[in-house]
């Protein structure tokens, strides 16, 4: 017997869609997976530039080859829209640029600006402190490199190409320029000789947050398959304090890095990715008592425990 056939009447939802298709016919028993590369193939373009809203509602309807089509209320004759998101790049991509900023610019800066004063004080080089700073800057962002290419999984394919300048100017002109280019002034006060009560817990900070930070991220791959988009609930260290325990683990590591270097800059950087990472960690306690109701312990603090 041959199988039945869903067939949905086809609409474009802003700016026209060249070459999509007035209608689709699917199995009954076909996925949400099946839908967009049927609407990206018959239009030319690949599915990550695609989202697929029902007509009814306005309703997602996600890119999941784990969704029939049977379970999203879309019954035959039923209107999608589709609309154009515009040229996409891959999540991997723009994180492993944006990191890569700050590790070409603080050695740029870190190798030019000690010099360029000309008293006799600064003919030396580079302080310990800069030195020191520089190294827990580099380790930042190249374990961030490296946890982009080995660790992190994405529910989502790709961004708005256009994302990636404004990502980018974060991290290459906040956490890269500004930060460089006070830190490493002959003139700065990362320049001054270390006062060991301030640098040591600063360094006690930076290497627990990034250790935290890193089992956080390895706990959070742990629930999601490769190339899947499935969803879980973590549980481990943090997790039971706050909803985002990398992000508590991100702040206490830069609030490390703010008291090894003593810079200004450092913590305005600091205070400004908190901030993002809050806006963030709010989201997902939402997202996750959306999603798994009674099932999720919610919690109270998102980020700072008590604080956030």
């Amino acid at each position: 017997m041959a199988s039945q056939k869903l067939t949905l009447s086809v609409k474009p939802r802003g700016k026209p869609v060249k070459k999509l298709p007035e209608e689709v016919s699917l199995p009954t028993n076909g996925t949400a997976s099946e839908l967009y590369t049927q609407l990206a193939t018959r239009a030319g373009t690949t599915v990550h530039r695609l989202r697929v809203t029902k007509g009814s509602d306005g309703a997602h309807i996600p890119n999941s080859k784990d969704l029939p089509l049977s379970t999203t209320g879309l019954r035959e004759q039923s209107t999608i829209y589709v609309k154009d998101l515009g040229p996409q790049i891959a999540w991997r991509t723009v994180f492993l640029v944006e990191y890569l900023g700050p590790l070409l610019i603080h050695p740029a800066l870190y190798l030019t600006l000690p010099y360029t004063s000309s008293s006799s004080s600064s003919t030396s080089g580079p302080s310990t402190l800069q030195t020191l700073t520089l190294t827990l800057i580099l380790l930042h962002f190249l374990k961030r490199e490296l946890e982009t290419l080995f660790i992190h999984r994405f529910s989502s394919a790709t961004m708005p190409l256009s994302n990636i300048f404004k990502n980018s100017a974060h991290y290459w002109l906040l956490s890269g320029l500004n930060m460089a280019y006070w830190i490493y002034l002959p003139s700065s006060p990362t320049s001054q000789p270390s006062n060991p009560y301030i640098t040591y817990p600063g360094l006690l900070l930076f290497l627990i947050g990034e250790y935290g930070n890193l089992n956080a991220h390895l706990v959070l791959r742990n629930l999601r398959s490769s190339g899947g988009a499935e969803r879980g609930i973590p549980k481990g260290w943090g997790f039971e304090m706050v909803t985002c325990p990398n992000y508590m683990f991100e702040a206490m590591a830069w609030g490390g890095i703010a008291l090894v270097s003593w810079s200004f800059s450092t913590v305005v950087f600091a205070v400004v990715a908190v901030g993002q990472m809050g806006v963030w960690a709010g989201k997902k306690e939402e997202r996750y008592r959306r999603d798994f109701g009674g099932r999720y312990k919610a919690k109270r603090s998102v980020m700072l425990p008590g604080i956030w």
